[in-house]
């Protein structure tokens, strides 16, 4: 048999498909709460979670149907404006509708900006989405009723406590977070994989043709941007709740925004994993850099050059990315499984 014929037949897959998520979800729930400490929750694990359902959702809107968006810090700063307001507006009301009304609330503003999309694309679409991003943030900072009288704009999270459990230590929130993007992140795995999945897909890969067999594109694109929201807002709620704490208006800028897409590059656009892949890296970049400097460079390399090299070497990586791989990282382990799977 020739070696063109042998590489072209179908390799047997050595594991499962389900294997490897299935360890991930045991090593997260099983082996993380007996090892670890509370700078890996806080400084680590629960912005990884925050940020990756923050990816996932705006892969979901950009990477499946095609629709691209710079306004994902307003929708986050919804989410988690919304969720503190449920909660003190209506106290006694159990904390995950809270979320899930603050989540719906969020899916009604992404549909609401979302309204541009039926009529721009492309780079119009996206400048359109930062009136999002500004409205948000001048709503929210003009008006101290958003923040319960707050001159500043600035909340506190309530107690997170879920029939009567209470989740207030740092591995509390981590197994808090864990839950809900594991449970988010299952349901979009299984969205994307259904009938409007594939009607997204068509949306992103030709309006024209998706009209053509039947696909209803204008409530594909209002419905991505729904779901996407819906998702960023839960996000915001645990960036806001399980992580930061206290919040701002002024921390859900459009710096965040960016730092939300380049997760999406990095990691892959319509992947899965590609956004957990991208929040690792945009999460353990910066403190790997900042030791590396500070060994290198000791007491020069201070806070002010870590940023500033932190977005030299991210804006090179996106840069690299975009020309030699645009599959990002979702694509670099997959053709690294290829590499070790094919027979010497």
């Amino acid at each position: 048999m020739s070696a063109t014929y042998a590489d072209a037949l179908p390799r047997p897959r050595l594991l499962p498909s389900w294997l490897a998520p299935m360890l991930v979800l045991v090593a997260a729930y099983g082996v993380v709460p007996l090892i670890g400490t509370q700078y890996l929750y806080e400084g680590i694990l629960l912005p990884f979670l925050a940020l990756s359902l923050a990816g996932l959702g705006l892969n979901l809107l950009t990477g499946y149907a095609g629709q691209v968006s710079l306004g994902s810090a307003a929708f986050l700063a919804v989410g988690a404006f919304g969720a503190y307001n449920v909660d003190l507006r209506a106290p006694g009301l159990p904390l995950l509708l809270s979320i899930v009304l603050a989540g719906t609330l969020t899916a009604a503003g992404g549909m609401l900006f979302g309204l541009p999309s039926l009529r721009l694309r492309g780079f119009y679409l996206a400048v359109s989405t930062l009136a999002a991003q500004f409205f948000v943030q001048w709503l929210l900072t003009n008006f101290a009723w958003f923040a319960n009288g707050s001159n500043s704009g600035v909340i506190d999270a309530p107690t997170l406590r879920v029939l009567g459990c209470s989740f207030e230590t740092p591995a509390g929130r981590y197994l808090f977070s864990l839950t809900i993007v594991t449970l988010l992140t299952f349901l979009v795995w299984r969205l994307v994989r259904s009938a409007t999945g594939r009607n997204f897909i068509a949306v992103r890969d030709n309006e024209t043709a998706a009209r053509i067999i039947g696909v209803p594109v204008l409530r594909a694109k209002l419905l991505a941007f729904a779901l996407s929201s819906f998702i960023i807002g839960v996000a915001g709620v645990l960036w806001a709740f399980a992580y930061l704490r206290t919040v701002e208006p002024d921390g859900f800028n459009l710096a965040l925004s960016f730092r939300v897409l380049f997760i999406i590059i990095i990691g892959g656009l319509a992947s899965i994993r590609g956004a957990f892949l991208g929040a690792a890296l945009i999460v353990v970049f910066p403190l790997v850099l900042s030791r590396l400097g500070s060994l290198v460079l000791g007491g020069m390399f201070d806070s002010g050059v870590l940023d500033m090299c932190q977005r030299i070497v991210l804006g090179v990586l996106i840069i690299v990315f975009l020309v030699a791989e645009p599959g990002g990282l979702a694509a670099l382990s997959d053709r690294l499984q290829g590499w070790i799977r094919r027979p010497a």
